[in-house]
């Protein structure tokens, strides 16, 4: 989220214009992130942590996951539409080249298109990664669902929170 707008606030669907351009994600994509992220995702496929391996089947480097990108295209429009908002659909997600370690991976996107549906605002956003060779993932579409704002300034469609009950029996502060 950018400074104007605090994460837990979020980003409301009137705020929003046609052409905004979302802060550019920059990954380095060193050998520890990739290890980390093959093994949180539990992709074990060694193509994805051993450079020897990834060179023996034709790559020239060990290389991020399918998973890893995925969840790049999420961090993007997360960051800037804050906790808020919610991801209806992602399309166009296509690996077009690889991106391999010692790449840096950046992630561009821009507000593509809005519409109502009803009283839920809905944003589309153009999305694609990029390495030193150019587009490597998409270009794609990922929809979100923003909250609008009421008269009185307050969020319509908001996520919230709901208080879990103390079914425990014992007294709480």
């Amino acid at each position: 989220m950018s400074a104007e707008t605090p994460l837990l606030e979020g980003r409301r669907f009137e705020d929003v214009a046609v052409g905004e351009q979302l802060p550019v994600v920059e990954l380095p994509l060193t050998v520890y992130r990739l290890v980390m992220a093959a093994g949180s995702n539990r992709d074990f496929n060694s193509i994805h942590h051993n450079t020897e391996y990834a060179r023996a089947t034709g790559a020239d480097e060990m290389y991020a996951n399918t998973s890893f990108l995925m969840s790049s295209w999420e961090r993007s429009v997360r960051d800037w539409m804050g906790l808020t908002g919610r991801i209806r659909g992602v399309r166009g997600f296509r690996m077009r080249s690889f991106n391999h370690a010692g790449d840096t991976l950046r992630v561009v996107a821009e507000v593509a298109a809005t519409r109502l549906e009803g009283e839920v605002g809905v944003v589309e956003i153009a999305i694609h990664c990029e390495n030193r060779s150019g587009v490597s993932v998409g270009p794609g579409v990922v929809e979100v669902e923003l909250p609008r704002r009421t008269d009185a300034g307050t969020a319509v469609g908001a996520a919230t929170t709901t208080p879990i009950p103390n079914t425990t029996g014992q007294e709480t502060s």
